[in-house]
């Protein structure tokens, strides 16, 4: 169903997706975190919701701060200097 501004929502989408092609000659690299649930203050692991939502994750937890930074991290290294538009998620197999 469309929604109010969908097709500015669209427009922003396809920028995004053609950052890879106009940035990759320049030697950038260009790719989307997607973390699922992770303790944070404003989300806990402990929390009423979040024993709700580890029952729909795979590994049964919610994620840490640190295994989001590892992620980055390695993004950000010479290793992965030939990964770009990739959309990688981290959400202890919530989606799958």
């Amino acid at each position: 169903m469309p929604f109010a501004g969908g097709s500015i929502y669209d427009l922003t989408k396809g920028a995004i997706a053609s950052f890879p092609r106009d940035l990759g000659p320049r030697g950038m690299t260009v790719n989307n975190i997607q973390p699922g649930s992770i303790d944070t203050d404003m989300n806990p692991a402990d929390s009423d919701f979040a024993v709700k939502m580890t029952k729909l994750v795979a590994l049964g937890r919610y994620g840490r701060d640190s295994e989001v930074a590892g992620m980055v991290s390695y993004l950000a290294s010479p290793e992965a200097a030939f990964i770009t538009d990739a959309s990688l998620k981290i959400d202890g197999g919530f989606t799958a």
